[in-house]
């Protein structure tokens, strides 16, 4: 049997030994330094019940205690909870906080309503992260929301963060902006939950545009509201945001922390500047974790730069790092892009055998989208049959896109109508089979297509185009006149169309167009959004020498790609164009993408 004495030493205990007289109340330390020091909290409960120590208080701190011990101790918290004669709303909320992450503490709050006691702003903060982490839990948490009203506690900054936080997670950044509006005296955490939500939710103009104003109102800075607007600036690929927001973060002190430099990394990644991504991720090497180097890695893999992905890699173990599935993915997506075949299928195995890691959907998307690139097509739809995964629209896609690079036009139309089992209103499908049907003259099926197309009431998504210049983001779509500039914009585009037909340049529309009718869209298909935005960024006074950025919602369509390789001889210019596949560097009249993509 273990010496009680010994367990019950003093030494044991990181608080005064001042003994309580009769009319001195026994002092404990507070909550903050008991956590501090690890304490067991079945060493204070003890103390409490022998020093005759009954106070509620401490009874809603060890509540608390018990949920964050690392001993696995939560089945105590609900015991304690009921040795309490009269709970009051410090300790439900103590309870029900310590649950946070179960549907336990929802019972408990229906629970608490019968005595009847009210929820205070922290009760609803702790339950609205409860449905944020509960998928069928968003009804509940309107249900609360409804609550919150009528207690006149939603603009509270400690429960309205805590709301913004579930509607992000449920996508309903409308609902989010609506509540931070209502919300008195924002403070950074507010604002940083308001910054994520947009970013996750793919709002990325909303987000940056919350993040300034955030410094306008001169609020601080944490590393989520700092690493959010880099997911922001991430996704439109918008380079001058990546840096206005890693400067702020050096200002702020931020920029070494771990969260922070891994959002670096893929925001500079995905903006194309591997370089100063790579600067980022070597000067924060011993700090950073797996995710940051997975992230350094997918941001070489969307260049198709497979050599420094595998360079990373090697240096990634090394470093006593194990590789997981989100660093094979970022080998298969280099593989992928690079079409190839044989290769992604020996790391495939290299991750099943040697890791043990199981290949997840996205894994075989990449193999078959290798495969598909090699040409291999019948390969690639017999893959995506027999994997142990039912194939889903990306899938489809890879393939569908496969087809439409070698010209597969039977494939092509098969692929699609699979496709559009899943999701009869893609648009892609729809459009990729027609371009496809359409190379090879079969008209008659590209009108049966175009008929179904009409009769689903689908509508092509609109290309749209964005390049960013001096910190503003502008956005073009197809034949768009809007801009201030149209004029020079489609003055500039003749001109360059013209000096690319002296180089050779041959539209390729030339040759799959064969009627008056379809000949007459010639000029408008001049006028893609990404050509606007590359004509706009020429004529707008960008540094010579300086590459041009462009990223669009769409796949680059073939002309474009052809036509984009000519401009680059002709400005002599690099141009960088990041679509929604891959990205593409035009220099000296070709392109890193190799013709696939």
């Amino acid at each position: 049997m273990p010496n009680l004495n010994l367990f019950f030493h003093p030494m044991n205990f990181p608080f005064p030994e001042q003994q309580p007289g009769k009319n001195q109340p026994h002092t404990f330390p507070s909550l903050e330094a008991l956590d501090q020091h690890n304490t067991d909290p079945r060493i204070i409960h003890a103390r409490a019940l022998k020093s005759s120590h009954t106070d509620s208080s401490i009874f809603n701190n060890l509540i608390t205690l018990y949920s964050k011990s690392k001993a696995n101790l939560l089945s105590y918290s609900l015991r304690l909870f009921h040795q309490i004669p009269s709970p009051n709303i410090v300790s439900w909320t103590a309870l029900i906080s310590s649950h946070s992450k179960s549907p336990l503490s929802l019972h408990l709050f229906l629970s608490m309503l019968r005595y009847p006691i009210l929820p205070n702003q922290r009760t609803l903060a702790s339950l609205f992260k409860t449905c944020a982490s509960l998928s069928h839990a968003f009804s509940f948490g309107l249900s609360l929301h409804s609550l919150s009203l009528k207690l006149c506690l939603q603009n509270k900054p400690f429960c309205g963060s805590a709301l913004l936080n579930f509607y992000s997670r449920f996508r309903s950044p409308d609902s989010a902006r609506k509540v931070f509006d209502e919300i008195q005296n924002r403070d950074e955490v507010c604002y940083a939950a308001m910054i994520v939500c947009f970013a996750r939710n793919s709002r990325c103009l909303d987000s940056l545009a919350v993040f300034a104003d955030m410094r306008h109102c001169y609020v601080g800075s944490t590393m989520y509201s700092v690493s959010g607007a880099l997911r922001a600036a991430a996704e439109l690929a918008a380079l001058e945001q990546c840096r206005v927001v890693h400067a702020h973060a050096v200002v702020v002190g931020l920029d070494k922390n771990v969260i922070v430099g891994t959002a670096l990394i893929d925001g500079y990644g995905k903006a194309g500047l591997v370089f100063d991504a790579r600067r980022v991720f070597n000067e924060n090497l011993s700090e950073l974790s797996i995710v940051a180097w997975n992230a350094m890695m997918a941001g070489y893999a969307q260049q198709g730069d497979k050599n420094s992905v595998l360079q990373l890699f090697h240096l990634l173990k090394t470093r006593g790092f194990v590789p997981d599935e989100y660093s094979f993915l970022a080998v298969l997506t280099a593989f992928s892009n690079a079409g190839l075949y044989f290769e992604s299928g020996k790391w495939m195995e290299r991750m099943r055998i040697e890791y043990v890691l199981e290949p997840g959907l996205e894994h075989y998307t990449c193999l078959i989208g290798a495969a598909g690139r090699a040409g291999r097509l019948e390969d690639a739809e017999r893959m995506a049959i027999t994997m142990p995964f039912e194939p889903d629209a990306a899938v489809w896609r890879a393939l569908l896109s496969s087809c439409a690079i070698h010209g597969a036009a039977d494939m092509a139309w098969k692929i699609a109508q699979k496709l559009l089992e899943l999701d009869p209103y893609d648009d892609s499908a729809y459009v990729i089979a027609a371009n496809v049907l359409s190379s090879a003259g079969r008209w008659d099926e590209v009108a049966e297509v175009r008929k179904r197309m009409k009769d689903w009431r689908v509508k092509k998504e609109g290309g749209r185009s964005w390049i960013e210049l001096k910190g503003k983001v502008h956005v073009f779509l197809a034949g768009d006149r809007r801009h201030d500039r149209v004029e020079e914009i489609y003055t500039k585009l003749k001109e360059l169309m013209e000096e690319c037909e002296k180089f050779g340049y041959v539209p390729i529309w030339d040759e799959m167009l064969h009627n008056v009718e379809e000949k007459e869209k010639k000029e408008g298909l001049w006028y893609h959004s990404e050509r606007l935005a590359l004509a706009f960024g020429l004529v707008s006074g960008s540094p010579p020498g300086k590459a041009l950025r462009i990223v669009k919602n769409l796949r680059i369509c073939r002309d474009c790609h052809e036509c984009f390789k000519y401009i680059s001889r002709v400005v002599e210019r690099e141009i960088i164009v990041r679509d929604v596949n891959r990205y593409h560097r035009f220099l000296n009249g070709s392109c890193t993408c190799g013709d696939i993509w």
